[in-house]
């Protein structure tokens, strides 16, 4: 009886070591933790090499421009010289969405990745989905982009003027539905001092010249990153209303209005 009970101690305490082992491999899905794995990315991005990222053993998979692909063989393996770059972190959707611009060597980028795990645990990625915009994109010309978004401010908000997950998320739908809803674009709190990045098309205030309507073909395949801590939605799609582009439509929301728009779209070749 004694050599059972002894057999039995020793067995809950090895449970209960694994367990622990189990607990502290996995990496609660944190602000921190999120724009850590952000700052890695953008590092492996900066060297070329992406050993350094923590990748899942399966069910991984990296995309871009809306297309599965080898990371092996994409842009993340092209080492390049990052000139600005933010990221933003999404606590709900354990995701982060980083952009950064690349406005120098013999491609130039603009670049939107979001990252996403599998459940809460960021110590393992299972997506890395980029939408990346280079020579002969829409409106593309990485030094103009950089110059206009390098002067902006996306410090955190205070927390009492922090909007809402709810209306983030609408700002960002109705956004993209203004192609095929004649209404939604009033339906966007539009700041009078509105900034609006298409491309290196500058636009201020926002609210002017809008899309109402026309297109039959909504945009399409959104997925997003909302971080309330800086105001900001982030959806990449598929312009589907102009013609299966590859898209990332960002939105920054401060004091109740929007005050920046971003915007990368590719061509879809």
């Amino acid at each position: 009886m004694v050599s059972l009970h002894f057999r039995l101690s020793r067995s809950v305490i090895a449970l209960g070591v694994a367990l622990t082992l189990a607990t502290s491999a996995a990496a609660e899905c944190t602000r921190e933790s999120l724009l850590a794995v952000a700052n890695s990315y953008l590092a492996a991005q900066t060297s070329g090499k992406t050993d350094g990222l923590k990748l899942a053993a399966s069910n991984f998979t990296y995309q871009e421009n809306n297309k599965k692909a080898d990371i092996a063989k994409g842009l993340l393996s092209q080492p390049l010289k990052i000139d600005l770059n933010r990221s933003t972190a999404d606590t709900v959707a354990c995701a982060s969405y980083s952009m950064f611009i690349s406005s120098t060597g013999s491609k130039p980028y603009v670049v939107g990745t979001q990252i996403r795990y599998n459940g809460n645990d960021t110590s393992s990625i299972a997506l890395i989905d980029t939408i990346h915009a280079t020579t002969g994109d829409l409106f593309f010309n990485a030094k103009k982009t950089l110059d206009y978004i390098q002067k902006e401010d996306w410090t955190d908000l205070e927390a009492s003027k922090r909007p809402s997950r709810d209306v983030l998320k609408k700002a960002g739908d109705a956004y993209l539905d203004m192609w095929t809803d004649a209404k939604a674009a009033d339906t966007i709190p539009w700041g009078t001092d509105c900034e609006r990045v298409e491309g290196s098309q500058y636009t201020r205030p926002c609210g002017g010249s809008l899309p109402r309507g026309g297109s039959a073909k909504p945009n399409g395949n959104r997925r997003y990153v909302i971080d309330e801590v800086v105001g900001s939605v982030d959806v990449l799609c598929s312009f589907d209303s102009l013609g299966n582009m590859p898209d990332s439509h960002e939105i920054r929301i401060q004091d109740g209005k929007v005050k920046y728009v971003h915007t990368i779209t590719a061509l879809g070749r």
